[in-house]
């Protein structure tokens, strides 16, 4: 959105907005993203006002900050989203739990009730006063710098710090909450440069200087192993350390595993590409685990759902790591800068590269077949996932949902070689895709993929109006179960029996799609023939598409907790509670179900 330009920094003094805005464009910010209202519209005046910044309205304030999240993931640049107070402010929570678990760097600037108003009754003053819900208690759990800013010449302090908090390592949410007067008060415009610049460490606090004691202990395990895994994480995408990874492994002969959230980090088709680690990974990393004398963790803490499975061998395996934080499990940590740490490591070790030992790669885990046989026209996970693998440009972005749609695609679908791969196994949850595509196709102007499953549409998936509306070059590929279909399994498998409400009547989603949105390329299709060309129909395009195709919801996706059942069973029974539920659909078509 652009209309007439201002010069705040031609004048002595300017409106704090247009103030906000012009240092926010100075530090390489372009878009911001969020929902409008009373008590944040200066802030949006203000962007509308500027030609450097573009101003995005979502449907929802959790989309708005996945958006921002989405932004900064693909950019490396600060993500900004900016919303009103109240349920709009309140909105923003679980997206800034998901960048502060996933360390994105988002500001976020919310609107607040005029300061004379607080602790008097305001219309959603949450001030801590006078009975009020203090709005600062709410953010600093999910944030690295929470401040309320009470006056105007205060941003000249705060906005830097919550910058540079945002940006520092851990990086993370900062939330800066703005009272309706103080946008619209006037500030005495300092000097360029105020607000530190895209990637810049606080001025508080220094890089931390690699521990050189711990530098000699690392590479001295790594010059005297035989073998090493790499198990690498998120931290590599974020420092953009991708060469000094693919450096160190080459020198190492190492094997090369990657977590679920960082599947781009190391090229998928490399021979020393072991798969992914965890319970959405491949059984060749445990393997190559047990064969290895150490495993090295490069930007990542390993966290659960990358290191299960792997316990066993990890207990039995010398641990190094290599991150701004202590991992979970047991080891020799360096800690500071990632790529310095890489740098220096592989400094310290022989310059004739060690060959890689053979090993299996990520074959595919074999999973059983569904519990039952579907009803109406299906299309498997594995032939869904390989459409989208021969239609995904190579320098796309891929944003992957939770649930069976999620398991399968980080199982299947290799990384482009030259865009991002993102999966939020923080707090995102089912959703999170939706706002994040967006983010990163509207940052990038890439065409960017969402793969999620019918239950995250329902949740979030009315932000395809945001992409019709900016022309985002997003292609959204729904796998349509009509179901919570893991919710269902895990019934099926440790409950007893899947309960009715998991399972929902078919709903033709292309159909309400291309209703609703007339301009938008909407498809249903029913094979994996027609899902590719749909897809490359979608690539040639310049704005947004949807496809939706229909899979099985007892097909039992690649996630480990399910292997390990069938495994200990030897077979998967199908339980008299999914033969009613059967008996129940066939006979009770029933429409659209509304999700809640």
């Amino acid at each position: 959105m652009t209309g007439t330009t201002s010069h705040p920094r031609d004048a002595e003094t300017a409106r704090l907005a247009d103030h906000l805005v012009a240092e926010l464009a100075g530090a390489g910010v372009s878009h911001v993203f969020g929902v409008g209202g009373a008590n944040i519209e200066d802030l949006y005046d203000a962007v509308h006002r500027s030609d450097a910044v573009r101003g995005v309205v979502a449907k929802h304030e959790f989309s708005a900050v996945t958006m921002a999240d989405g932004y900064a993931r693909t950019t490396g640049r600060l993500g900004v989203v900016a919303t009103t107070s109240g349920g709009g402010a309140m909105n923003l929570v679980p997206g800034l739990a998901e960048a502060h678990a996933s360390r994105v760097p988002v500001l976020a600037l919310v609107g607040q009730p005029p300061t004379e108003q607080e602790g008097r009754g305001a219309f959603q003053d949450s001030s801590g006063k006078a009975g009020a819900f203090d709005a600062r208690e709410v953010f600093a759990p999910v944030s690295r710098f929470c401040a309320r800013v009470d006056d105007a010449e205060s941003l000249v302090e705060l906005l830097p710090r919550a910058v540079a908090a945002a940006q520092s390592d851990p990086r993370g949410p900062a939330v800066l909450l703005l009272p309706k007067d103080v946008q619209q008060a006037r500030i005495r415009v300092p000097g360029r440069g105020a607000t530190a610049p895209p990637g810049a460490p606080a001025p508080s606090a220094s890089v931390a200087r690699l521990d050189k004691a711990v530098l000699t202990t690392v590479s001295e395990a790594l010059r005297e192993a035989g073998r090493v895994l790499v198990i690498a994480g998120e931290d590599v995408a974020a420092a953009d350390a991708r060469t000094e990874l693919a450096e160190l492994a080459r020198r190492l002969g190492a094997w090369v595993a990657v977590t679920p959230d960082a599947k781009d980090v190391f090229d998928n088709r490399d021979p020393r590409f072991a798969g992914v680690a965890g319970v959405m990974g491949h059984t060749n990393v445990e393997e190559c685990l047990r064969r290895a004398d150490v495993c090295l963790l490069v930007g990542t803490r390993l966290p659960l759902m990358a290191r299960g499975g792997l316990d066993r061998a990890l207990a039995t395996t010398d641990v190094v790591c290599l991150g701004p934080e202590p991992p979970f499990v047991a080891g020799t940590a360096l800690g500071g800068n990632l790529r310095n740490a890489l740098r220096a490591v592989t400094a310290l070790l022989p310059p004739r590269p060690h060959p890689c030992p053979p090993h299996a790669g990520p074959l595919p885990t074999p999973m059983p077949g569904p519990l039952s046989q579907a009803r109406g026209r299906t299309l498997p996970y594995r032939q869904a996932v390989a459409a989208v693998e021969a239609a995904l440009p190579q320098d796309a972005h891929v944003f992957v949902d939770a649930g069976n749609a999620g398991a399968s695609a980080v199982h299947l679908l290799p990384a482009p070689r030259h865009g991002r791969f993102v999966v939020a196994v923080g707090m995102g949850g089912m959703g999170y895709t939706f706002g994040a595509g967006i983010g990163a196709a509207l940052a990038t102007g890439r065409r960017t993929y969402v793969l999620a499953g019918d239950g995250a549409f329902f949740m979030h998936g009315m932000e395809v109006h945001t992409a019709v509306e900016y022309a985002a070059p997003v292609t959204f590929v729904i796998f349509n179960n009509n179901a919570h279909a893991m919710c269902a399994l895990r019934e099926e498998f440790f409950q007893g029996g899947v309960r009715d409400d998991d399972l929902f009547a078919r709903t033709d989603l292309a159909a309400g799609v291309a209703a609703a949105f007339p301009s938008l390329d909407a498809t249903g299709a029913g094979d994996a023939a027609q899902l590719r060309t749909a897809l490359l129909r979608g690539n040639a395009g310049g704005g947004p598409a949807f496809v939706a195709v229909d899979c099985d919801p007892r097909e039992i996706p690649p996630f480990l907790p399910f292997q390990s059942f069938t495994d200990s069973t030897g077979e998967t029974a199908v339980t008299e509670s999914t033969h009613r539920t059967e008996s129940k659909e066939s006979s009770d078509e029933r429409g659209i179900v509304q999700v809640g």
